[in-house]
């Protein structure tokens, strides 16, 4: 998994819209990489509400919040749509940037098992590097952590 310190591993996907997102389109810029397991479940909705509600407090540290998963493009729209996300979702179909940052994982859910997505946080400064990463995130307070760190960014450059 990469650490704080490291560069942070490049990327290349769709957006909720269908267009390339590249991890070299922020530089200049904090970005702010949530991985989450599944567009429209509870954690995940409530995780992604939590970011849309703290947005402009993010946008005024001149920060950019992405969230990833797994899901289809289409997936992204619906979920975006019916919670007025203003950031963008990132389609990791095939999993590349999921791998990129080590957040798959063998899980157990309803007695089965198999591959999914560690909720897990990035917080990667403007010059590329991993300012701050939150693993196995519990949803409740994280955004507040997660503005925490994104502010000790700004006020360091």
């Amino acid at each position: 998994m990469p650490e704080v310190g490291d560069k942070a591993p490049a990327f290349a996907s769709l957006d909720t819209q269908g267009e390339p997102i590249t991890l070299d389109e922020f530089a200049g810029r904090t970005l702010v990489l949530y991985f989450y397991p599944k567009d429209s479940t509870p954690g995940c909705t409530i995780e992604a509400q939590n970011f849309r509600d703290k947005h402009a407090e993010f946008a005024a540290l001149n920060a950019v919040i992405v969230g990833v998963s797994r899901d289809t493009v289409k997936s992204h729209q619906k979920f975006a749509a019916n919670q007025c996300l203003p950031f963008r979702l990132l389609a990791d179909t095939d999993e590349s940037v999921c791998h990129a940052y080590d957040v798959i994982a063998e899980k157990s859910f309803m007695g089965r098992i198999g591959l999914g997505v560690i909720r897990t946080t990035y917080v990667i400064g403007p010059d590329g590097t991993i300012r701050a990463k939150f693993a196995k995130v519990a949803v409740k307070g994280h955004v507040d952590e997660v503005l925490t760190a994104v502010s000790e960014v700004a006020q360091a450059t």
